[in-house]
């Protein structure tokens, strides 16, 4: 992204008053939670695995690294605070991400290891003495913080991808992180299996959230019919029936394009599992380890999530049933900012920010579910939707068309909910993300949905 012909709308109202000091505060701890993730991602390996491209789909991990500080200089330092640029202009077109593909970026003059530590550690100096004196209103990038915590949600978007690139890399494990919490007692039995949703209207998207980005503006109304809706995301174990039921090899189950990938990328099962024996293990950052049936599954693509939901006689949810499932509550009959309410997330709601470098498994966070009993809407994995990734309607690109609109169209897919790589910042009830059907280097799963029968809806919501 770059911060050239910067296009602002007409500021909305400030919902309500705000601190500065509070807001600088936080401001400041959001970049820290960052960059010291950023930190960890980088200085788990030498300098030959910085440098070193682990799969054509992703940068090496040193670009990631100078292209978070590229993007923090740009956009606080000269746009906002107006400086100089601190290396060579250059050095932005290394860092242009759509100016070269990932796969040939090792091919770059890059900044090395040691240099690249430097730029982002200068900026960063400078930035957090702008957090202390930068004005919070007054112009709409800057009005309640935007623009820094557009920076952090960057910032956190790229940890996430360099803890693909992690997953995807060979080699000694360098990672580690505790398990998530366990399941009640007795929970996931007494669970339902799906959970009905009231048709009826409710509001999507937001226009009052002060960080949100472009794509998940203006809230508008949306008319959705009944529908049911897993109650718990597509477990490991029904994932793998699928497989040994003979699932990828049925062209039956496939959308064409899906049955013509799943050939010619000769797919038999989710990336990183492995038969052992008579049953399965996965590859997760490097150690190998058995299938545990009971998380959701993780690293599929769209194309198989969508067979397995033909196979099991459903579909993939829209994303406008995805979000009402996830926020709106029919007790008041708005929507919230979060399945379990306004309050921004706890490690008691749901797992995120890299805590546990696993999906929990199903029922492990009971406090995050939504008020009609749908669980893990948010963290865990990234959920695929039935929809394509468009603008709402009333859209506006904000404040740069390359963050979504230029993505707009049939060519991609969207997911929601965020992943265990997700940092809260860059995960909302309306954070909206995207992908290419086929990719499945990411932290992507799943959950099913159907439509209400005629009749269904006439009770009150509630599970089945």
């Amino acid at each position: 992204m770059t911060a050239d012909a910067v296009t602002e709308p007409v500021p909305e109202p400030v919902p309500e008053p705000f601190d500065d000091d509070a807001l600088r505060t936080r401001i400041a701890g959001i970049l820290e939670r960052a960059r010291e993730r950023s930190h960890l991602l980088t200085d788990a390996v030498d300098d030959h695995e910085l440098v070193r491209q682990h799969s054509p789909l992703m940068s090496p991990l040193v670009w990631d690294l100078a292209h978070i500080g590229n993007q923090e200089e740009l956009w606080l330092l000269r746009d906002v605070d107006g400086r100089d640029p601190i290396l060579p202009e250059t050095v932005d077109r290394l860092y242009d991400a759509f100016r070269f593909p990932r796969r040939d970026r090792p091919t770059l003059p890059l900044l090395d290891p040691g240099a690249s530590r430097r730029y982002v550690r200068q900026v960063r100096g400078r930035v957090m003495d702008l957090v202390e004196r930068a004005p919070l209103h007054g112009r709409p990038l800057v009005e309640r913080g935007f623009v820094f915590g557009m920076i952090a949600q960057h910032e956190q978007q790229h940890d996430e991808t360099m803890l693909a690139t992690h997953q995807l890399r060979e080699g000694t494990p360098v990672l580690d992180a505790p398990l998530p919490p366990a399941p009640p007692p007795g929970l996931v039995a007494a669970l339902p299996p799906e959970v009905l949703v009231p048709g009826g209207r409710f509001t999507m998207g937001t226009s009052a959230e002060p960080w949100a980005l472009d794509n998940e503006r203006p809230a508008h109304p949306v008319e959705v019919p009944a529908f049911w809706i897993d109650t718990v995301p597509v477990t490991n174990g029904a994932y793998r029936a699928f497989v040994e039921g003979g699932g990828y090899d049925d062209p039956r189950w496939w959308t064409a394009p899906g049955w013509a990938h799943r050939q010619e990328a000769a797919l038999v099962a989710p990336q990183f599992w492995r038969r052992d024996g008579d049953g399965w293990a996965r590859r997760r950052f490097g150690r190998v380890e058995a299938l545990p049936d009971d998380e959701p599954v993780v690293h599929v693509s769209w194309y198989e999530a969508d067979a397995y939901a033909r196979w099991v006689g459903r579909r993939l949810p829209t994303e406008a049933e995805w979000e009402k499932a996830a926020r709106w509550d029919p007790a008041s009959g708005r929507s919230r900012r979060y399945p379990w309410g306004d309050d921004d997330p706890t490690p008691q709601h749901a797992n995120l920010g890299q805590r546990h470098l696993r999906p929990a498994r199903v029922g492990a966070y009971p406090l995050g579910a939504s008020p009609l009993g749908v669980h893990q809407l948010i963290g865990d994995v990234w959920e695929w939707t039935g929809s394509t990734f468009t603008g709402y309607p009333g859209f506006s690109a904000w404040p740069y068309r390359e963050y979504s609109e230029v993505f707009f169209g049939d060519t991609y897919a969207v997911l929601r909910g965020g992943s265990f790589g997700a940092d809260a910042v860059a995960c909302r009830g309306t954070f909206r993300n995207w992908d290419h059907p086929i990719r499945r280097q990411i932290f992507s799963g799943f959950r099913c949905a159907r439509d209400a029968a005629p009749g269904e809806d006439d009770g009150a919501p509630g599970a089945r």
